[in-house]
């Protein structure tokens, strides 16, 4: 539809801009090749857009959504996940509110999750360290002995999409599966041999514990001491949801007492930070037993297309007077 601006707050694939730019839409992309600045945005959106396409990296609060108004109309976060945005302000506004959900980022995802679990079990990231270091001198029968996980549990808390992903790949590597989420799938049981347990019990049962849920307050501090003292000395946690979902000093601490045996990170709670008090003596960083990767569980060719693709689907689809396929339902 002529006529129509659309604001993205940094550069995406573009296969979802051409989809704007065929629409009609005049678009016009940040150049500043991080993320914007809030005070930037309001003052951007105060010349007048229609849609905008922003990042998880962006806060969308009241101020952001009043700077908009009246013209705009929709937010399309370019993320699966959407607590950068004040739902609730949105509501307030009568704005629509859309997500990236794509079975294609889940795939990746799940496929990030088992390369964070194979790195743990087979120690791969300290193998690579030593050896570039130049300290490889030869074969020796103990040297970065590992384990299997033919035979392991993996417990997965929360059944969704991306949990679904993962426990189908785990099924094919001879895992067993434990998981807890609100809602139990006795179909999904059946299907794939998993248990469904209490969150209590999973942790004390999992070798490899795998937290696949949103960010919402109940989630906050999900693994926090408690839960890291149920757990098994030799098991491990992957997180690759939100950072927050873990107490990251109560994790540097189970850690550094062994109450666990590692972690696998996508994500931290003070992102882009890693340690939320960089001055602490406990040093996520400088653990061996710990893998990070920079927030990339998504990062494959095909998923940020794809997640470019559905963003620009749901802002044509509500500027257009349809509900978009992926709108956020506020409660």
């Amino acid at each position: 539809m002529a006529g129509k601006k659309v604001f993205v707050t940094r550069q995406i694939p573009d296969a979802g801009l051409k989809l704007l730019k065929h629409a009609g839409y005049s678009v016009k992309i940040s150049q500043t090749g991080r993320a914007i600045k809030h005070s930037d945005l309001i003052g951007e959106l105060k010349t007048g857009y229609d849609a905008l396409l922003c990042l998880l990296t962006d806060k969308i609060d009241g101020a952001v959504m009043d700077a908009g108004l009246p013209r705009l109309k929709v937010i399309a976060n370019y993320a699966v996940g959407f607590d950068n945005v004040d739902l609730n302000a949105a509501k307030d506004r009568r704005l629509i509110i859309t997500n990236t959900p794509s079975d294609v980022v889940n795939e990746s995802v799940a496929e990030h999750v088992l390369s964070l679990i194979f790195s743990l079990a087979h120690r791969v990231v300290e193998a690579d360290n030593f050896t570039r270091a130049g300290k490889y001198k030869g074969w020796q029968p103990d040297l970065f002995i590992g384990q299997n996980l033919m035979g392991k549990t993996l417990g997965i808390i929360g059944l969704g999409r991306i949990g679904k992903a993962t426990v189908r790949r785990a099924v094919g590597m001879d895992m067993k599966v434990v998981y807890h989420d609100v809602v139990r799938d006795k179909q999904f049981e059946q299907q794939y041999r998993a248990k469904f347990l209490s969150q209590r019990e999973l942790l004390k049962t999992a070798d490899f514990v795998s937290l696949n849920v949103p960010l919402v307050p109940a989630t906050r501090h999900l693994l926090s001491t408690a839960q890291f003292k149920l757990m098994k000395k030799t098991a491990f946690v992957i997180n690759t949801s939100r950072g927050p979902v873990v107490d990251e000093m109560a994790l540097l601490k189970a850690l550094t007492k062994h109450e666990i045996a590692g972690a696998g990170l996508d994500v931290f709670e003070c992102e882009p930070l890693i340690d939320c008090n960089p001055r602490d003596h406990y040093e996520l960083r400088m653990m061996n037993n710990v893998i990070m990767t920079p927030h990339t569980a998504s990062a494959t060719v095909e998923a940020r297309a794809d997640m470019a693709v559905v963003a620009a689907k749901n802002i044509i689809a509500a500027l257009s007077g349809k509900r978009p396929p992926n709108q956020v339902v506020f409660k």
